[in-house]
């Protein structure tokens, strides 16, 4: 700010001034401060300025490396962060890299409040992590934890997704489960209430999986190696989300099953993979717009408002029927 001063033949005083916006310099002498603050290569230094009011106006989040769905989520979280005055910060958990790490991290830069993206941890941790700053719990919601709530209703999309299935004449209907994943639970309880529903428990089996790509090759495997022995191939699969779905149809496809003809694959999430294939996947669509806006304002809100108490949100979910799904092959409902 010196060099700009001396430069441009005003006081620091005046730079200062000019870069805080306030009244006191003409225009022409704010427009000289400018270009030369611009020939120099000089930006005042914001997250200082914050830091010296005691405030960082910076959200932090923690995210997994390679789930795409959480990827959506960012996209959605920095436009309404941007438009409430705060920046972003991202930090990612991955394997060696655990969410504790990923979450002192971004409380070491003085992040004032937390959005966790579909954390894994337990609920004592959560709870120890939303006393020491506002926390926000996307995609997974824990009793007793001292955080905010954002989730889609998790039991209605997988019974929109079940209804689809049976309303086309399909009993024989796998879930390939999501294991510890966000939101795996309530998916797992659902299928399990829809196949009783619907007078199918004897049709019931879950497959242990997780959100991977590799959980739904596994799974296509063992599905292929049980036909190879005799055993009838399921007429459908509920995988656990979009990634494990996309796992399932290349393990089938590579076989020369075909998809929806001889198998019915749907998915979990409608993130952007879903629309990357040749036939679209047929999926639960959760608003990953909707909740990132949900949990930026709910950090904002508590920040602003320090008395609030933390609060849920819970998201009407949507199946979106692509080319994955269709009718049981005929004699095989």
């Amino acid at each position: 700010m010196a060099d700009v001063a001396e430069k441009a033949g005003v006081s620091r005083a005046l730079v200062s001034i000019v870069f805080r916006n306030q009244p006191g310099a003409s225009e022409e002498t704010r427009q000289r401060v400018l270009r030369v603050a611009d020939e120099i290569g000089y930006r005042p230094d914001s997250a200082a300025r914050l830091l010296a009011r005691g405030r960082s106006r910076t959200l932090g989040v923690m995210f997994t490396v390679r789930q795409t769905f959480q990827t959506d989520l960012i996209e959605g979280i920095y436009p309404e962060a941007e438009r409430l005055g705060y920046d972003v910060l991202l930090s990612a958990t991955a394997p060696g890299r655990s969410e504790a790490k990923a979450v002192e991290a971004l409380l070491s830069h003085r992040c004032e409040a937390l959005i966790l993206l579909g954390p894994d941890a337990e609920a004592a941790y959560l709870d120890d992590i939303g006393h020491r700053a506002v926390t926000v719990s996307v995609s997974r919601r824990v009793p007793g934890a001292r955080v905010d709530f954002v989730h889609s209703a998790e039991g209605k999309g997988v019974r929109q997704a079940m209804e689809h299935l049976v309303e086309l004449g399909h009993r024989r209907i796998v879930h390939v489960d999501g294991g510890r994943g966000p939101g795996s639970a309530e998916r797992r309880r659902a299928y399990r209430a829809a196949m009783r529903r619907h007078g199918l428990e004897s049709e019931q089996r879950v497959i242990p999986g997780d959100h991977t790509e590799q959980a739904g090759i596994e799974t296509g495997r063992l599905l292929l190696a049980e036909r190879d022995r005799g055993l009838a191939l399921p007429t459908a699969i509920l995988a656990g989300n979009d990634r494990c779905a996309m796992g399932v149809l290349m393990a089938l496809t590579r076989a020369g099953v075909e998809v929806p003809r001889d198998v019915s694959v749907v998915g979990y999430d409608d993130s952007h993979l879903s629309h990357l294939m040749p036939i679209g996947l047929t999926t639960v669509r959760q608003d990953a717009t909707l909740m990132a806006e949900h949990a930026v304002r709910f950090a904002v809100e508590r920040l602003e408002n320090p008395g609030l108490e933390p609060r849920e949100a819970v998201l009407d979910p949507k199946l979106v029927v692509r080319g994955t799904s269709g009718p049981p092959p005929d004699g095989a409902a």
